[in-house]
């Protein structure tokens, strides 16, 4: 049951068609209450929201329309992707022309023929969006398991072969049908959903499966209880075989295991019509279960009845804050020690919720309760943690870990939060700080006897650090487990590259709050051999399925450039700047940068998962956020009143044109002389016809016409790492986290207000600017400053040339270590193209005759060139030789 974790809940009450509530909203023109629905469906875990108007007497079209740009303007909503959930295409295309970044169309299908779905799909495509393809064709919904999968291939076929279509961009929908309707031909519509699922994803692995789930139990709407079980068994016996999402009304799940055994075996003879007289049989005992649902068993007083430890579990496992803290304060009365609470009554509670969600019985939004009343039940234990070791001088733990950020990183907020994390549980951390080298990092894990070593890294070249500790831990026989985290890390590149290099298991662990979980499986020598055999099972699989498609399709260069972005030249002319040359920024005080603050990132360090200023109301996150916000305001305060950073930073305008796809910068306005160049790469993935391969050169007029670009590089001053270590050695992590994250927002907040500065006056092509900081958040001004070592220029070594040009070392205090990371850490730094088409985007996977061009470009070897670019490689380096494809 591995692939729980990626199953997807998309939010079903948008919908006019669906929900009676939100219909009558819609049609009353209540769209600000119609917001209010949107925005509880992704508070109560939906990870997509389907939004649905299709009603006869709407306006659709305009319905869609006006609503979408109202959640345009919702953070808290607009956060996640929308489906685009319409009968009628034209419907669909309004949406798609007003919703903000990538979003999924539900649906298109061959019911009219093959020529008006490709059309269809060519728009789609168009305006970048993925597709829900239903299981109809011109026969009409498909009902059987080999009907249903044959059009889902034909489907696939025309829209990878002639619509240029990702498969991964690619939702099948194959029809969940009711159950149970008393007409014998509907008796296997469940049985043939599974089938179909499990052919598909057999034969078509990169694409995504879903369905309506709510229509399997429409015979029993208004019993809950039963639909509710019919629900969560659906799920839980369809998500094995492939179902990765599903419109899902997550109020109508329940944990698997808590269906009463008669009503579970009832509904599943029902749902693998396991006998003839199935529906009948569940329809005996329906009443029986009437308003037995979910709600009830919350209010149910019942298990208020049961010892301490069982109302814990109870709480934990059906997220139930009300009696937390009561319950937790009776179990320390009872207990020892404070510590005997978290490792007993309420580990075990996480040891059920673990093992109901790892088997597929438990849903994500459920997890997310439990946390949330752990969470609760450790906080009011803490104190009294923290004086009885005072009082004690117990020093005591669970396990050590050692944990370093990599050579050539100086990244270590995130491993800083995990540490925190594990201290709290009692574990023993040794953190060596950042830019630790090989040789240190086993030393000092050798000298400290831990029991696991962590890894941290942010920046591409830190992956190779990675697999470098790895075969060294080989080498030197040690036997500890490996803990792999970071953003730039991956599951799949864990398996692919570091986990092959060492033989003692290697995990990855993608945020703090499974550390814990994670280093007390490796630490128990009873459930770590177990817990190894499944991570090493899934790195196969990772490993086998990157073996099958490792040859991922690219457009061949020539062919990709052919196909570039045109920046209409002829009519364009480019702005010359106000202020050319090169500017030292010495004027920008912190109290200037603090208004153009973007808070939302400043929660998602501290993994709260909300944008701001919504998440301040979250009605779970919401006192927590405040409070949190609150302490950052007031240190913020102290930061600009006792004057605790110095900000610096520099930017220039030089006189530049593309050369290919090169930009050149020239020494000076006679454009005779370069001064520099930026080696800048294309984009290979397949492309619609009306869709540009993008590659940043594009934004930038050719050789005879003059035109600019800009670069920069900002920080918030040395003296946030400073002031970070200075608390935590004081033993103040929540201060010394605190301070990284406000250092990292300014960095951030400096970044956004010099760019401003720049359109406004210094290039002064956008003088009359008149932007709110939402609308800056937003970048809803002309131009953009992307980042090397980020998706539109992924090679970090063109910091070097930037940093040359800038002279960042003696004009913004930035200095680049040999990995490329910049130094003080709290650092941004970019370059700026004024063209009013600039837009971002990513590279994607790139071929070996890009590579082998790149390299030449760069004056790299080959092989230097896929180190760097690792991560966007679409072949296997040794397998395919980039010179002779380059060649080719």
């Amino acid at each position: 049951m591995t692939g729980i974790t990626r199953f997807i809940n998309i939010g079903e009450r948008t919908n006019v068609t669906g929900s009676a509530k939100f219909k009558k909203l819609i049609m009353g023109g209540d769209y600000a209450a119609a917001l209010d629905v949107a925005r509880d469906q992704v508070e109560n875990g939906a990870q997509i929201i389907d939004v649905n108007m299709d009603e006869g007497l709407l306006d659709s079209a305009e319905a869609m329309t006006t609503f979408l740009n109202l959640i345009a303007s919702e953070p808290d909503i607009s956060r996640v992707p929308i489906m685009i959930d319409s009968s009628k295409f034209e419907v669909i295309e309004a949406g798609l022309k007003c919703v903000q970044g990538r979003s999924v169309v539900n649906s298109i299908s061959l019911k009219e023929g093959e020529e008006p779905f490709l059309e269809q799909a060519r728009t789609i495509r168009r305006y970048g969006a993925a597709v829900v393809v239903m299981a109809f064709d011109e026969g009409g919904q498909a009902e059987t398991a080999q009907h249903k999968f044959d059009i889902c291939k034909r489907s696939y076929d025309l829209l990878t072969q002639k619509a240029g279509f990702d498969p991964w961009d690619i939702i099948f929908d194959p029809n969940i049908f009711a159950v149970a309707t008393g007409i014998e031909e509907h008796n296997d519509y469940a049985n043939a959903f599974f089938e179909a699922t499990r052919m598909i994803k057999e034969a078509m692995p990169d694409c995504h499966v879903s369905g309506g789930l709510s229509n399997v139990s429409f015979s029993f709407r208004g019993n809950n209880a039963v639909r509710e079980a019919m629900h969560s068994a659906f799920l839980y016996h369809a998500i094995p075989l492939g179902l990765d999402m599903a419109i899902v009304n997550a109020g109508q799940i329940t944990v698997y295991d808590d269906i009463p055994e008669e009503l579970r075996d009832h509904v599943e003879d029902v749902l693998f019509n396991r006998r003839s007289d199935a529906t009948d049989r569940l329809l005996a005992i329906a009443d029986k279960y009437k308003g037995s649902g979910e709600a009830t068993k919350k209010e149910d007083p019942k298990w208020r009845e049961q010892p301490v430890e069982k109302r814990l579990e109870h709480a934990l496992v059906h997220g139930i804050t009300d009696f937390v803290v009561a319950d937790t304060e009776e179990c320390r009365q009872k207990a020892d020690k404070p510590l005997d609470v978290i490792e007993g009554p309420l580990m075990d509670g996480m040891n059920v919720v673990g093992d109901l969600f790892g088997a597929g019985k438990m849903f994500l939004p459920q997890v997310v309760k439990s946390a949330r009343v752990m969470k609760t039940a450790v906080a009011h234990l803490l104190p009294y943690m923290e004086e009885e070791k005072r009082l004690s001088g117990d020093t005591s733990a669970k396990g050590k870990v050692l944990m370093a950020t990599v050579k050539g990183d100086v990244h270590d907020i995130g491993k800083n939060i995990v540490g925190v994390v594990l201290q709290c549980n009692n574990f023993d951390v040794v953190d060596m700080g950042v830019m630790v080298p090989t040789e240190d990092i086993l030393a000092k894990a050798r000298e400290e006897n831990a029991d696991i070593i962590g890894l941290s890294g942010l920046i591409t070249p830190s992956l190779d650090r990675m697999v470098e500790v790895a075969a060294e831990m080989k080498r030197q026989n040690f036997e500890v487990p490996l803990l792999i985290g970071g953003a730039t890390t991956s599951k799949k590149h864990t398996a692919l590259r570091i986990a092959t290099e060492y033989d003692h298991g290697v995990v990855h662990v993608d945020d703090a709050s499974k550390a814990v979980g994670v280093v007390s499986t490796l630490l128990s020598k009873t459930r770590a051999p177990e817990y190894l055999d499944g991570v090493r099972a899934d790195q196969d699989k990772l490993r086998d399925g990157r073996a099958a498609s490792d040859e991922r399709r690219t457009t061949p260069l020539a062919d990709a450039r052919a196909n570039a972005f045109d920046g209409g030249w002829d009519d364009y002319h480019p702005p010359s700047p106000q202020t050319p040359g090169l500017s030292v920024i010495d004027d920008m005080a912190i109290a200037d940068l603090v208004p153009f603050i973007d808070w939302s990132p400043f929660f998602w360090t501290w993994e709260m998962r909300a944008t701001f200023p919504g998440i301040l109301d979250h009605p779970q996150m919401g006192e927590t956020a405040r409070e949190l916000h609150g302490n950052a305001l007031a240190m913020l305060d102290r930061i600009v009143a006792e004057k605790w950073f110095t900000p610096r930073g520099v930017v220039a305008l030089w006189p530049a044109n593309s050369d290919g796809d090169d930009v050149v910068v020239w020494t000076d306005e006679d454009r005779n002389a370069e001064a520099a160049r930026f080696c800048m790469l294309r984009q290979q993935g397949t492309k619609s016809r009306d869709r540009a391969a993008m590659c940043l050169a594009d934004f930038v007029a050719p050789k005879g016409i003059p035109d600019w670009v800009g670069g920069f590089a900002v920080n918030a001053g040395p003296e946030v790492h400073e002031i970070a270590e200075r608390f935590k050695s004081d033993g103040n992590d929540y201060d010394s986290i605190l301070v990284q994250a406000l250092g990292d927002r300014l960095a951030e907040a400096y970044a956004e207000a010099l760019h401003a500065r720049v359109r406004r006056s210094l290039w002064g092509y956008a003088a009359d600017e008149g932007l709110r900081n939402d609308d800056l958040i937003a970048e809803k001004y002309r131009g953009i400053r992307p980042a090397p070592g980020y998706p539109a220029s992924p090679d970090h070594t063109e910091k070097r040339t930037l940093f040359s040009l800038l002279d960042a070392p003696r004009n913004a205090g930035l200095e680049l270590t040999e990995s490329c990371a910049m130094w003080p850490a709290s650092a941004v730094s970019g370059l700026y193209f004024a063209h009013p088409g600039a837009s971002y985007f990513g590279i994607g996977r790139i071929g070996a005759d890009q590579v082998a061009d790149y390299a030449a470009r760069k004056g790299m070897d080959i092989a230097e060139a896929e180190r760097w670019l690792a991560p966007n490689l679409g072949y296997t380096p040794g397998k395919t030789d980039p010179a002779a494809q380059a060649a080719e």
